[in-house]
């Protein structure tokens, strides 16, 4: 289907959802941008590469990039319906949940441009979007990867970790179990080194496809002999789980050399945005490039 005629069958349908003639996803010099009220939504992906073979792209993540929208549209049957409901407001997971919906729609169907490349896309889940669902979680979104042409296999949902969400660990855990059922991949994604028996059981009770380190938090221990083993063993606890181990945000050579010395599977990062590094170190043009949304 015509990437235009998506765009319209996806304004069509939230406009039905939530009975508006506002119409958010526009389609502008082949790349679609979404509209959430003062903002507009954009796209861009971040090529991830096998760690010994950095020519080769194995994925991508989507990003967003957030302007001003200067033209903002207002119909007036909207505004006679929000004062004749002045005492009903979206609750805060519903607006959570609608904007995450709104931005991974974005993605998707600005990946399509990209359907030529091989590899998954990482598509990045709000941990609040997973517990202001109550059941069935990825339904919803299954159904835009099916009307784009893809299928759920191809996508990793990635839940970012953060502590503050420790409480809620079963529930996080249930919906992640929850989309892999529906065929999508689960990645994690930590800013820091994950340590403790906590943080264990937690990988091991979900299995993830994926763990994912950012880089920029470690630059300063890459010759700790005890750090490095400490992300040796990560590595092999992911391993003995199936997945793989990906070192994100790489920005200087040391860090490439990190991932290297480690036995991360995948890269990702701006050190790898001009010039790419075959298996026998001899530098050639990256064609592909950080910013791949067109």
């Amino acid at each position: 289907m015509p990437l235009q005629h998506l765009v319209e069958y996806f304004n069509d349908r939230l406009g039905r959802e939530h009975r508006s003639s506002f119409r958010p996803f526009i389609l502008e010099e082949g790349k679609v941008s979404g509209l959430f009220g003062p903002i507009r939504i954009d796209s861009f992906f971040a090529p991830l590469r096998q760690t010994l073979k950095p020519t080769v792209i194995v994925g991508h993540t989507a990003q967003i990039s957030v302007a001003p929208n200067k033209t903002q549209h207002l119909y007036e049957s909207e505004i006679e319906a929000l004062l004749a409901n002045k005492t009903v407001q979206a609750s805060d997971f519903e607006s959570i949940i609608n904007f995450d919906r709104l931005c991974r729609t974005v993605h998707m169907l600005n990946y399509l441009t990209l359907a030529h490349l091989q590899g998954v896309l990482f598509l990045e889940v709000d941990p609040r979007h997973i517990l202001g669902i109550k059941r069935d979680h990825g339904v919803y979104f299954e159904e835009v990867i099916v009307r784009c042409g893809f299928e759920t296999k191809n996508v990793v949902i990635v839940l970012a970790v953060n502590s503050q969400y420790a409480r809620y660990y079963q529930e996080l855990i249930k919906g992640l179990d929850n989309y892999r059922r529906r065929g999508y991949q689960i990645a994690l994604k930590y800013e820091y080194l994950p340590q403790g028996e906590e943080t264990a059981d937690f990988i091991a009770n979900i299995a993830p496809n994926f763990v994912s380190v950012s880089a920029r938090t470690m630059e300063d221990q890459v010759y700790d002999d005890n750090f490095l083993e400490k992300l040796r063993q990560l590595k092999k606890r992911v391993a003995s789980l199936g997945g793989q181990t990906i070192l994100q945000q790489i920005d200087e050579k040391k860090s490439d050399l990190l991932a290297r010395n480690t036995d991360f599977d995948w890269v990702e990062g701006n050190y790898y945005r001009a010039i790419a590094f075959d298996y026998l170190g001899h530098s050639k043009p990256d064609h592909y490039g950080l910013n791949a949304s067109k």
